[in-house]
């Protein structure tokens, strides 16, 4: 049986979600534009930090890798604006404590993305700090959409369609979750630093079986609930194409090594294949954010009264 409740507590922000929206696209061609820094080697272009060529608002000439690492640079800047944006919005107009909190907490994450982001240069890209700065960005996406999400019509407006709660996907969502964020942490080391393909393909196994088990058992459940059932085919169809394209950088990668400069052909499915995982990692999030809010809470039996306990007609009467 499906009911309907609304826990309304704010009221909908057009104008809100749609700038967290756009904070949050941002912050996804962030990741791209990093991930195109890495690809084409040109994370020490610009060799000083938190000047360029020792300048802070000279913008040098876009040239070879300076106008990747410049242009990431750059794009980091305007999203750190957004954040602050999006926190002092959300402080003035949202009614929900916890959505404040949220609101700086990713405030919080960009600062300390952009110190480690700065470190990686003045270290000259130690594997590390290089990681470390892959593994926020994905984190610090999560929250984005989180907030961009939370602020929706769907979410704010919307009943919630109470789903069975027998047997409950918290467990396997949550174990997906950390598969996910995991996998892109030895795949960002992988790409830093150079470790060993293994423990990056033993991920994939995981993931798989994680994702496929939550989205699978999330549909043959719970299919007539819309919130549920669209995330989990998305996230199917995502893993799929994740897949394609972990195949297609690794095959590039090995044809790499025998020209001056890297593929064009690696570079993309490489950098789509960090674009691809971050878009996996996110509809993971949110699947499992619907599965904590859709589930209804396990509660204490009621206590009741023995029918023999009952008075009588007659002693009622009397």
């Amino acid at each position: 049986m499906t009911e309907s409740r609304n826990l309304q507590s704010t009221p909908y922000n057009p104008a809100h979600h749609r700038f967290t929206a756009m904070a949050a696209g941002c912050v996804f061609l962030l990741i791209v534009a990093g991930a195109l820094v890495t690809s084409h080697d040109a994370g020490l272009s610009v060799p000083d930090w938190p000047t360029s060529f020792g300048s802070l608002y000279r913008i040098p000439p876009m040239v070879g890798g300076v106008k990747f690492e410049h242009g990431h640079r750059m794009l980091a800047e305007l999203v750190g604006l957004l954040t602050i944006g999006v926190a002092v919005w959300t402080e003035r107009v949202d009614r929900r404590r916890w959505m404040r909190v949220l609101g700086w907490c990713a405030l919080g994450t960009v600062i300390a993305q952009g110190i480690l982001g700065g470190l990686t240069v003045l270290f000259s890209l130690p594997p590390a700090i290089s990681t470390a700065h892959a593994t926020l960005a994905q984190t610090f996406f999560c929250i984005m959409v989180s907030i961009a999400f939370f602020t929706s019509r769907s979410w704010v407006e919307a009943p919630i369609a109470l789903a069975d709660a027998r047997p409950r996907l918290t467990t396997p969502a949550t174990l997906a979750v950390i598969a996910v964020w995991l996998q892109l942490i030895m795949g960002a080391a992988f790409r830093h630093s150079g470790i060993r393909l293994l423990p990056h393909l033993i991920g994939a196994g995981v993931v798989f079986v994680c994702v496929n088990w939550l989205a699978i058992a999330t549909l043959r459940r719970h299919r007539a609930v819309p919130q549920l059932a669209s995330p989990a085919r998305t996230l199917m169809v995502l893993l799929g194409v994740q897949i394609a394209l972990g195949l297609a950088s690794y095959v590039t990668r090995l044809w790499s090594p025998h020209f001056a400069v890297p593929l064009v052909s690696m570079v993309v499915s490489t950098v789509a294949h960090v674009a691809c995982g971050a878009l996996v990692l996110v509809t993971t999030v949110i699947l499992a954010i619907q599965i904590f809010r859709h589930m209804p809470r396990q509660t204490a039996p009621q206590t009741v009264s023995h029918p023999e306990t009952l008075p009588s007609a007659s002693t009622v009467q009397a």
